[in-house]
């Protein structure tokens, strides 16, 4: 059963919250960079790139840089640019963007969940990845973003969600995305006893993005265990930081891919080679996949209907069926000579937030030659995938919301 408790957060002061909180920094370019740091005091980003305001470079996951990221995020506790709250909580988390209308709640996981299975993966990690992400765990010593998690509605859940949004929110603010975030605190004991005691009764909680961040969290717990062998679990670092939503309030898109080249075929010749497996029509206008198993294509300035035939679906199969796997078992490998999602530089992946649109820029614009546009996956496909301990391909989803960095930070020590 899942071990999901409230915290002592450490959030924004309210005047600054909109000023404070950041997308991921993988999520700026450069400039983009350059221009929050420059013009903006109180960015999270300061504590993520904390190079910027001594001017003195520094080596990605260096100790140098960590400890750097650390003495910024403590001057920023020190200047009351965050504040602490004194009891435990629950923090209720809605994020309004495009018309959609996300809610769930902010709470901590346990490593013990995730070593046993109750919370459930889906995403193969990267040893070195989740190395480096320990590393910074154990220099830094807070979660300041959180893992998105799912899991199976729960009416009586849904109902103090409902009731405690009623209340003004702590925070409510708008970011230059045009993304709204409200936030509420849940801190009387009651309603935090019972929220615990209702996510104890669900078997199982699904990681929906977050893989190497629950990994590295389980590495940096076995770590401190290791030189505390009277620990007694309730130690900070027996936790990460979550963001849980019911599955009703996730949304899943499609993740795209582009190829840089035809492998040296015509493109009369590639037709060809994947008639053989998909039924091909040629669309006049933009085309976006209307079902499982539908592929859209965009190549030379058209767009394609790709259907898979019957002898190329196995729906037995929990990963074979997958439209990802299907794409690349008869084109990207066998026809394109792409067969390593992660290493290949010839293949790219574009959100499916960004709409097929994009695709269509990426190929007239930029150095590629053909789109696939794919049918996003179903709650219940990645369920089942992590159900039955199998691994999806590379890439295979999108999901939101995504949440930003500093908006509630947990202390791994405190």
């Amino acid at each position: 059963m899942a071990n999901i408790i409230p915290f002592k957060g450490i959030r924004p002061a309210k005047d600054k919250v909109h000023l404070v909180a950041s997308r991921s920094v993988d999520g700026y370019n450069t400039a983009e960079l350059h221009d929050k740091l420059a013009s903006n005091p109180y960015s999270f980003l300061h504590v993520i790139s904390p190079d910027y305001s001594d001017g003195k470079k520094s080596k990605p996951g260096s100790n140098e840089r960590l400890q750097k990221a650390k003495t910024k995020y403590l001057k920023f506790v020190e200047e009351d640019v965050f504040v602490k709250d004194n009891k435990p909580a629950y923090y209720i988390y809605q994020q309004l963007k495009d018309g959609n209308i996300y809610t769930g709640i902010i709470g901590c996981s346990s490593i013990d969940d995730y070593f046993k299975g109750i919370i459930k993966i889906h995403e193969q990690t990267l040893t070195d990845r989740e190395e480096k992400l320990m590393h910074y765990l154990e220099v830094c010593d807070f979660n300041a973003e959180p893992v998105l998690f799912s899991y199976p509605n729960d009416e009586a859940i849904d109902k103090i969600t409902i009731n405690s949004m009623q209340a003004d929110p702590v925070y409510d603010f708008t970011t230059t995305d045009r993304v709204r975030h409200k936030l509420w605190m849940v801190n009387d004991s009651h309603t935090v006893s019972t929220i615990q005691q209702r996510f104890a009764k669900i078997p199982a909680v699904y990681i929906a993005d977050g893989h190497h961040r629950s990994a590295s969290s389980g590495l940096l717990g076995k770590s401190r265990r290791a030189k505390n062998p009277k620990y007694t679990g309730q130690e900070p670092y027996n936790y990460y930081l979550g963001v849980f939503f019911p599955e009703t309030q996730l949304k899943i898109f499609d993740f795209n891919r582009v190829v840089r080249d035809l492998n040296n075929l015509t493109q009369q010749e590639f037709l060809e080679k994947i008639s053989e497996k998909f039924i091909i029509e040629e669309k006049d206008e933009l085309y976006k996949p209307s079902k499982k198993h539908n592929f859209s294509m965009y190549l030379e300035g058209k767009w394609y209907s790709l259907d898979a035939k019957k002898e190329i679906i196995h729906n037995e199969e929990p990963v074979g069926s997958l439209d990802a796997s299907i794409l690349t078992e008869h084109i990207l490998s066998p026809v394109l000579d792409v067969h390593d999602l992660k290493t290949d530089k010839r293949i790219g992946f574009v959100s499916g937030i960004k709409g097929m649109k994009e695709l269509k820029n990426q190929v007239d614009k930029w150095n590629f030659k053909v789109a696939f546009g794919l049918y996003p996956v179903a709650m219940e496909q990645l369920k089942h995938i992590a159900d039955t301990n199998n691994i999806m391909p590379p890439k295979t989803t999108w999901v939101e919301p995504k949440m930003r960095s500093g908006l509630v930070i947990f202390s791994l020590s405190e």
